[in-house]
């Protein structure tokens, strides 16, 4: 519960530290969650996050540990806590701190994919963990295969499927690593024309609900419906971008940029959605305050890049 609540928390909150207006339906939502805090531990948490943003990661470490003082069991707290010492250079200490949120949260996505970035930093096998973290999780080692095609890392994906029962992500996660192994091998062929949409396809039925939702500026439905679909089908860059432009707009761009940042790994051809996801980023990185990753996703529209 308390995870959800800072999640929560950081998403009411993150606006507010970009903007000196707030709609007032908003601020009645989260002064609930801001009663499960208290003061210290808020104004370190988001002081962090700001110091984190403008890459002042000593400073933004011992923030996120005194609020890992006043909060020892919370693991949005060991996560960001990874992730600074991992920005910063810091792999020992990140590496533990993301082993620890994930024991927390055995199933969560991006618990286990920092873990594995940070694995990976270090040029670290997965094994020198696998006795640390509960690996014979079903819903762990779908995440991992799902990380580890990500990072283009193919036969280590495979090998995690290995263990996996029989299931649609696994059909589909092999036949994607099947076609990104054979695009490697022909990087010159002719791109491939984008098939219009099948009204039959549940999928692209997804995608239509989600654009009228974009259309119509309703991100909280947006956020919601969009990490459901993440959640169920997460090898589909579309989602990613839904995911992350809601993020962007309900108050919470530091997590917007990073899962629009993660779609792009998934993207083979299709330069319309990959424009997309460059303005989302634009936007994400201007509302944290990061004026040159804004101008260079916007630049990389311009440029078709």
């Amino acid at each position: 519960m308390k995870k959800e609540l800072l999640v929560w928390l950081v998403m009411g909150a993150s606006t507010v530290m970009q903007y000196n207006t707030y709609a007032q339906e908003e601020q009645e939502s989260s002064e609930v969650y801001l009663e499960e805090y208290t003061d210290e531990f808020q104004e370190n948490f988001f002081e962090a996050l700001k110091q984190k943003g403008i890459q002042n990661y000593d400073r933004a470490v011992d923030l996120f540990l005194k609020c890992k003082q006043l909060e020892p069991d919370n693991s949005v707290v060991d996560y960001e806590l990874a992730k600074a010492y991992m920005l910063d250079k810091k792999y020992v200490q990140a590496q533990d701190y993301a082993v620890t949120a994930l024991l927390s949260e055995p199933t969560d996505y991006w618990y286990l994919d920092n873990l594995l970035t940070i694995l990976d930093k270090q040029g670290s096998p997965i094994e020198r963990i696998k006795q640390r973290i509960p690996y014979q999780n079903k819903k762990l080692q779908q995440n991992m295969a799902v990380s580890l095609f990500k990072m283009k890392k193919y036969g280590e994906a495979s090998k995690v499927l290995e263990d996996l029962e029989s299931s649609q992500l696994k059909s589909d996660l092999k036949e994607k690593i099947g076609d990104s192994l054979q695009k490697d091998k022909q990087p010159d062929a002719a791109p491939v024309l984008e098939n219009r949409a099948n009204p039959d396809d549940p999928l692209a039925t997804e995608k239509a609900r989600m654009e009228q939702l974009i259309a119509a500026s309703d991100f909280k439905k947006l956020l919601n419906d969009s990490q459901e679909a993440l959640d169920a089908y997460p090898l589909q860059p579309y989602f990613y971008y839904a995911y992350g432009t809601a993020l962007n707009n309900t108050g919470n761009p530091n997590k917007g940029v990073e899962v629009l940042e993660s779609g792009l790994d998934y993207l083979l051809d299709d330069d319309g959605l990959k424009n997309k996801i460059y303005r989302q980023l634009s936007e994400g990185y201007s509302k944290i305050g990061n004026a040159q990753k804004a101008n260079e996703y916007l630049n990389k529209i311009n440029s078709g890049l």
